[in-house]
């Protein structure tokens, strides 16, 4: 219901909605579910057609969660849990995206979702404290509170080489892959760049295509993903165990299930390391960060032998030894960048039909209407896949047009990096909020971004139920928040390589753009304002 303006009371505002959500993501549907469930009024501005967020737009082949399905999914209902059945234990794309329409129609959001309006426009009012939004497609809605959850990885970024538009052959990025099926059948095919997408399509479009070349500028330390079917057997246990599934996920660190283990690494002799290595190398997913030996991420010496274990792998699998050299990082360690999981991904490099570029060697010179030209030459192909990733974290919120107090543009006051408080809040955007965005912490997204959901929703309800108009984090707060993040940092895995520090974008500020204190850090800080009723939040 829209705020009545004439009753003179703190929330007496013309108002549209009292809530506008940006995105319908995981982060966005549940947010929308949240408020509504409070009574508030609520639009949520989709760019896209279809709900699902990065599992609508990255349809490419072979595109897979790497945190269990099960962990992944909502779980504040359990009837929508048990409503669903993962086929998977890391669900592909079309399986993904099916869940989250099945989840909108569940709880009956869909007739709240405006699709096709990308929003380039939000500007703050501060007589009314309210916030003008507008899209694209001609949609403007003035709500009290702005929710942006638009994620991490929702701006495709593409290689800074000329041409790109001159290739008269088929050209998609793995972030804006088209609903139709991309016929790779005898096409010469050209996949630039090996991160998280790279290696998923690679193995998934190798048996299609005439030839095959793969253009890397750094290699990544890729481990099996090791999925299987769930049976239903397991199926049955997950829905009995409902309640200590969720429960132990709640109080999860980084959102998942698996175990930390306490032993060091240089506890056991090598041929013991070796062995426990091989039992990582076979565990699913992320379980290799999580349940490796306890300094895996703290000892170099303990990294290197890791690394030293898998490079092994790596030349046992591709049988060109200059291949397989060329696909070893020599530049970070385990986790020094965000590590993909790979299903048949060295496997490809034995297939005769494909070859690997690497760029550090070659570096690309142009794209023609015919190919791809490095400074070795030109190598002409039928389709082009761009897997060159994302503008990481601030990508979106900084081409929304987001203009605070005084006509503030959030990118000016993110001009060195992003300041914010909890990864939810900047000082000088009232009542905007951007869970799921930059300094969230690390680890099964849903998860944390479930965390900061809450916290956006209880502060709305306790400003409606108090009086209050306003809600902003005030700068020395912000200050405080931003402090422990650079403090932290020095601590992560991740280097300055990682796009985690926005490294794969020119020009781009070298800021951490996670929560290096994870869960529990963001837990802490929010315990802390709960306590004090968001008395230094408040006007």
């Amino acid at each position: 219901m829209a705020v009545p303006a004439s009753n003179g009371s703190p929330n007496a505002v013309d108002t549209d909605v009292d809530l506008v959500v940006i995105g319908a993501g995981v982060t966005g549907i549940h947010q929308l579910k949240r408020a509504l469930d409070a009574g508030l009024s609520a639009r949520l501005l989709e760019a896209g057609q279809g709900v699902g967020g990065v599992w609508h737009w990255n349809r490419y082949p072979g595109a897979r969660l790497d945190s269990e399905s099960y962990t992944y999914g909502y779980l504040f209902s359990k009837e929508l849990f048990e409503g669903w059945e993962w086929r998977e234990r890391f669900a592909g794309q079309p399986e993904n995206e099916r869940y989250f329409n099945y989840a909108v129609d569940t709880l009956d959001l869909r007739g709240h979702i405006r699709f096709g309006a990308r929003v380039n426009s939000a500007l703050f009012d501060e007589p009314s404290a309210t916030w003008l939004v507008r899209a694209t497609d001609g949609t403007e809605v003035r709500a009290r509170f702005v929710v942006a959850a638009t994620g991490v990885l929702s701006v495709p970024v593409f290689p800074d080489v000329p041409g790109i538009e001159d290739f008269r052959g088929v050209a998609h990025h793995t972030g804006l892959w088209p609903d139709t099926p991309v016929d790779f059948a005898d096409k010469r095919v050209a996949v630039v760049g090996t991160g998280s997408s790279g290696v998923q399509v690679i193995p998934s479009i190798v048996a299609d295509v005439a030839s095959l070349t793969v253009y890397q500028r750094s290699p990544n330390w890729c481990t099996p993903l090791n999925n299987e079917p769930i049976t239903a057997e397991q199926q049955a246990q997950l829905r009995a165990h409902f309640e200590q599934l969720r429960e132990n996920l709640n109080a999860s660190a980084s959102g998942f299930l698996h175990q930390p283990r306490d032993r060091r690494a240089f506890e056991d002799s090598k041929p013991e390391r070796w062995e426990f290595h091989d039992r990582m190398w076979h565990s699913p997913g992320f379980a290799k960060v999580i349940s490796h030996y306890a300094d895996m991420l703290t000892d170099k010496a303990a990294n290197d032998d890791w690394c030293a274990f898998m490079a092994e792998k790596v030349r046992g699998i591709v049988k060109d030894p200059a291949t397989a050299e060329r696909l070893i990082p020599t530049d970070h360690g385990w986790a020094g960048k965000r590590p993909p999981f790979v299903t048949g991904y060295f496997e490809a490099y034995n297939d005769p039909k494909v070859s690997l570029v690497d760029l550090r060697e070659n570096p690309l010179v142009r794209v023609t209407e015919t190919g791809i030209e490095t400074t070795d030459g030109l190598r002409e192909f039928d389709v082009i896949v761009w897997a060159s990733g994302f503008d990481f974290g601030t990508g979106a919120l900084n081409r929304m047009g987001v203009r605070g107090r005084g006509g503030l543009a959030l990118e000016d006051h993110w001009a060195d990096g992003p300041r914010t408080f909890l990864g939810l809040m900047s000082h000088g955007f009232p009542n905007f909020f951007f869970p799921g965005g930059p300094h969230g912490a690390a680890g099964n997204n849903p998860r944390y971004a479930e965390d900061q959901v809450n916290f956006v929703a209880d502060a709305i309800e306790y400003l409606r139920d108090h009086g209050h108009r306003v809600i902003e984090v005030p700068a020395d707060t912000e200050a405080g928040w931003n402090a422990m993040v650079a403090e932290l940092a020095a601590y992560s895995p991740f280097g300055e390589h990682s796009y985690f520090f926005g490294s794969n974008i020119a020009g781009k500020p070298r800021s951490f753009l996670l929560n290096p204190g994870g869960r529990p850090k963001l837990r802490e800080f929010m315990g802390e304002v709960l306590q004090s009723k968001y008395s230094r939040f408040l006007s």
